[in-house]
């Protein structure tokens, strides 16, 4: 008959059993740290002066005025006003419907107050993304792959795109009336 070979089973060391949780935990440790570094950043929205009353929704038109920045500190945009044939009829600044903007300006946008001003940093992942932004009319490379975007803006006033849409409508009506007026005769 064959007899089986025994292997005998060593004593496990004193504190080994310690190392060894030790070492599951610093494996935890390291996987945490790496799952927060690669976990999306969101939008930072630092207030600089304070706003007053409700903050915009994701429907509204915005006024701002703003300049965009890449991290080095170059300047790739920044807001003017536009004149408009009818003073009084839309806030000063540059409108800009937040359905239309980068995710990143969007979310900053809602947290800011009409009247304030913040500094905002959008990182990549919320802005251009791995593709980056080119001037449509040149095709230079304005914004490069995966740049974070730092915002100055000072948010002026905001309505709603009905209102912003009716007022526009209520501008070209004017400009259509006056196109069609006969100009008057001069006074003798």
């Amino acid at each position: 008959m064959a007899e089986v070979t025994r292997v005998p089973i060593r004593p496990i060391r004193k504190g080994s059993l310690t190392k060894l949780w030790l070492g599951v935990a610093v494996a935890l440790v390291v996987a945490l740290a790496l799952a927060w570094w690669t976990v999306p950043r969101g939008v930072s929205v630092e207030e600089v002066t304070a706003g007053t009353g409700a903050s915009p929704t994701e429907n509204d038109v915005v006024f701002v005025h703003y300049t965009g920045k890449l991290q080095d500190g170059t300047v790739f945009d920044q807001s003017q006003d536009i004149p408009l044939p009818v003073e009084g009829i839309f806030p000063r600044g540059t409108p800009l419907p937040l359905e239309g903007m980068i995710p990143g300006f969007t979310e900053a946008a809602l947290q800011m107050q009409k009247g304030g001003s913040y500094r905002v940093v959008i990182p990549a992942d919320k802005a251009y993304g791995a593709q980056g932004s080119s001037n449509p009319q040149t095709g230079e490379q304005v914004i490069p792959p995966n740049s974070d975007l730092v915002f100055e803006v000072e948010l002026i006033d905001f309505m709603s795109r009905q209102d912003f849409e009716r007022r526009v409508q209520a501008i070209q009506q004017m400009m259509q009336m006056q196109q069609g007026m006969p100009e008057a005769a001069p006074a003798e």
